[in-house]
């Protein structure tokens, strides 16, 4: 064979080789060099630079129906990127990578949630959960791996029992941070833990807090600088556009000015203090429909006036609780969510 039929014969090779790299790569969304994220005291890194969660929590369920669907992300991620949304929160796992790879193309992080007890599907019971961390721990859109949703205030699930969960929450902990050191494990704790939650659950990196405290939610921050030296965010928080009775200056009825003034009220205090909270997925992005009575018509429903925190009337309507309608119409609270999150990138 001649000198020029061997250097073909390598640059085929070369080529071969090339293509076969590639077709792995695309077939093992395992291989894919992840960002890696850390935490230093009570602030979240992403390749060493600080990260704030301006963020929103998301569960895209459709009218007439009770099932998550991402028919509608393309739609939905444009919407986030005008408002400035760099994370969201989800309850279960994404298990389609194409969905995943588009949200990391927004250039979205995510905080993906397991249940204790979902029939298997990747849970904390089964154990199944940590498959989902082995495949896509080296995704571009992960940010923190979060277990459970205020399991706290729901002993009955754990055989009336709450430890049962906290031994589940810490050993599940510690079978993540063994397979994946690129990021941090999260809870979503209702409320401020308590010492006894903080010492039963020590794996833990970063605490979430769902926080309903009327407009205000400013007392949990002093309260967590003197339980814990971890980061914290509010994993949940906000208002929905509904008052179920007159009060306090607002209508009866759809009110979406009550839900904007509570929004710009509740993101003022979270961004007043970076040195204690690390952000915050306020509740939430599109109304659901199916929360609270037929997923046909838009209900109104939840716990009864005066008896929560949420502003103004004291009621959770759980079906008016997005920045969008169901449409994806745009609600006044919509603009506060982008005016706060992008004048925040502005000062960063």
């Amino acid at each position: 064979m001649d000198q020029s039929n061997n250097i073909k014969l390598n640059r085929m090779k070369k080529l071969f080789a090339l293509v076969l790299l590639a077709f792995i790569f695309i077939l093992n969304p395992g291989k894919a060099k992840a960002d890696k994220v850390t935490i230093s005291g009570r602030q979240i890194f992403v390749n060493g630079s600080p990260y704030t969660i301006k963020g929103i929590c998301y569960n895209p369920v459709p009218k007439y129906t009770d099932k998550v669907s991402f028919s509608n992300l393309t739609e939905d991620l444009a919407l986030m990127k005008e408002a400035g949304i760099n994370t969201i929160r989800v309850y279960s796992p994404i298990a389609d990578k194409a969905v995943l790879d588009e949200i990391n193309a927004a250039g979205i992080k995510v905080i993906m949630g397991f249940g204790y007890n979902q029939d298997g599907k990747y849970d904390i019971l089964s154990g199944s959960f940590i498959n989902y961390v082995n495949t896509y721990k080296n995704h571009g859109a992960i940010l923190l791996w979060e277990l459970g949703n205020e399991y706290n205030y729901h002993a009955e699930w754990f055989e009336g029992d709450i430890q049962i969960w906290y031994r589940a929450l810490n050993n599940a902990v510690e079978m993540i941070h063994k397979t994946d050191l690129d990021h941090p494990v999260s809870t979503a704790c209702g409320g401020l833990p308590d010492a006894n939650t903080l010492s039963a659950c020590p794996n833990v990196d970063v605490w979430g807090m769902n926080v309903y405290s009327w407009d205000n939610p400013e007392g949990i921050f002093s309260d967590w600088s003197t339980q814990s030296s971890k980061p914290m965010y509010l994993s949940e928080t906000g208002a929905d556009s509904y008052m179920t009775l007159k009060a306090n200056g607002y209508e009866q009825g759809e009110n979406q000015k009550a839900q904007a003034d509570a929004t710009s009220k509740i993101l003022e205090s979270v961004f007043a203090h970076p040195d204690i909270c690390s952000g915050v997925t306020l509740f939430e992005f599109a109304d659901e429909w199916w929360k609270a009575g037929d997923s046909k018509t838009h209900d109104q429903g939840g716990c009864a006036p005066n008896s929560c925190g949420v502003p103004y009337d004291g009621a959770a309507n759980e079906e008016y609780w997005g920045i969008l309608t169901t449409e994806r119409n745009k609600k006044m609270a919509f603009q506060i969510v982008k005016e706060k999150y992008l004048s925040l990138v502005k000062s960063e």
